[in-house]
């Protein structure tokens, strides 16, 4: 019943559309649209007959649990909607439902198998989630980057692994339509946009990682075209995507002699490396990928020669605002999650959050969720302004969330007790995914630096 219902809905907002179009606008009805196409897919996926065996007996104590976990956080001073519009509101709630339905559920088994989920991950698409930060004509949603760490850290609830890969495709697609060709962005954009098309990021090396410039990965001209020789490292994605936007050397040592290319990993030559055994982000594949004499043609040189570098950091600074955003999401869900066991779990005849002890970490935990997710968004917020200090407001927001929402999980992990410890527990796999936000998009010793540099300058 609620699928036909659905389906009449849909079909009456079709038989409506002028009307809509001329009071919202195409972007807001396409957006309705995938809404509710979306809610018709949860609900054709459910098994109505399993349903309509459980018992409310059965079922109402599960119901009660969710629903009292949700109405704790969402009325506390840890609430994620605080302080967003109603459209923010929205794009989270979006991408809520889809990190509950889709991602939650198999994160644990996923990380068992070290299975890459790519058909989930190309479900994203269907809510925009592709292309968010390419313009409309292009299959994006056009969201700001506030908008962009909002939907990041929703996702990141479901499943931090996933959620990150899919801020890494969105910062590759970003960048060819910030800084492409028209014949680029219109080649490249609207499959990634869609998932028809993965992509990956490639810039450390072997033997670059914090020190980005002194890469080795050489694009030499032979007429009109470039031949890559070289190795990148720690790709994530790397095997199973199709689109690589990749650093090389083109000039002279230092950055000035680095450009950006735009790869079809179709092209002969390219050969990838073992998968890492990873400690976490174990649903991602992460490997090196090898050039041995690839053949790419000058026009896909992205923005200009020797401009590689800045296009690099321009898309590290929305990166690190992404990443963080993750660690966010990460946070939050060992928030909700250690909350309930606190009030489940009894030890000495009472719940253990009637300890002042208990509460107190609490009262720590959700301040650093807080504080860090009002630096995350003000980072986004001057990124999207183009204020000239926002890549030291990246810097800044993604070395403290990094660190101290680690420090959030572990906590979360240590109130769960012996249970914390155990891969039945969702709060050790978030515990270890969120690790890696303190390396990756920047160390959190690059961070330092960076922030003082800015400082200095300034004396």
């Amino acid at each position: 019943y609620l699928c036909i219902a659905l389906e009449a809905f849909v079909a009456t907002e079709c038989t409506l559309c002028s009307c809509i179009y001329a009071e919202h606008g195409k972007q807001w009805y396409q957006r309705r649209v995938r809404e509710f196409q979306t809610i018709q897919h949860y609900f054709k996926r459910i098994n109505l007959s399993e349903m309509l065996c459980r018992t409310a007996g059965k079922l109402r104590p599960v119901l009660s649990s969710i629903s009292a976990t949700t109405r704790t956080i969402s009325s506390s001073c840890v609430d994620p909607n605080v302080g967003l519009t109603a459209d923010q509101v929205e794009y989270r709630e979006a991408a809520l439902s889809f990190a509950r339905a889709e991602l939650a559920p198999y994160m644990q088994e996923w990380d068992v198998t070290e299975e890459f989920p790519i058909e989930t991950i190309k479900r994203s698409a269907d809510l925009g989630f592709g292309g968010m930060f390419v313009p409309a004509e292009l299959g994006g949603l056009e969201l700001s980057r506030q908008d962009g760490s909002i939907v990041f850290e929703a996702l990141s609830q479901g499943c931090n692994t996933t959620a990150a890969y899919i801020t890494i495709h969105n910062m590759v697609n970003a960048m060819i339509a910030t800084f492409g060709t028209q014949t680029q962005r219109e080649e490249y954009c609207p499959r990634l946009s869609s998932m028809e098309h993965l992509a990956s990021y490639c810039l450390t090396e072997p033997g670059s990682g914090s020190d980005a410039a002194a890469l080795v990965t050489s694009a030499k001209r032979d007429g009109s075209n470039f031949i890559l020789n070289g190795s990148k490292a720690f790709i994530s994605g790397a095997g199973a995507t199709d689109v690589l936007v990749a650093m090389v050397r083109t000039g002279g040592k230092g950055p000035k002699g680095v450009s950006a290319l735009i790869i079809d990993t179709s092209s002969p030559g390219i050969s990838y490396g073992q998968k890492e055994k990873k400690v976490g982000w174990n649903n991602q594949p992460t490997c090196v990928v090898n050039f041995d004499d690839v053949v790419i043609q000058e026009t896909n040189l992205l923005g200009g020669e020797g401009e590689g570098f800045k296009l690099a950091m321009h898309g590290l600074n929305g990166g690190r605002i992404n990443i963080a955003s993750c660690s966010l999401g990460s946070a939050q869900q060992c928030m909700e999650d250690v909350i309930q066991y606190t009030t489940d779990r009894k030890a000495f005849g009472s719940p253990l959050n009637s300890n002042q002890y208990v509460q107190f970490k609490l009262a720590d935990m959700a301040t650093n969720i807080t504080t860090s997710r009002l630096m995350v968004r003000q980072a986004a917020r001057s990124l999207d302004a183009k204020e000239p200090n926002a890549a030291a407001l990246c810097a800044m927001a993604k070395l403290f969330a990094t660190e101290k929402l680690f420090t959030v999980c572990d906590d979360a992990l240590q109130l769960h007790g012996g249970y914390g410890y155990l891969k039945s527990y969702p709060v050790q796999q978030f515990w270890r995914d969120s690790r890696v936000h303190r390396i990756l998009e920047g160390t959190s010793e690059v961070m330092h630096m960076l922030v003082a540099r800015d400082i200095m300058k300034h004396l």
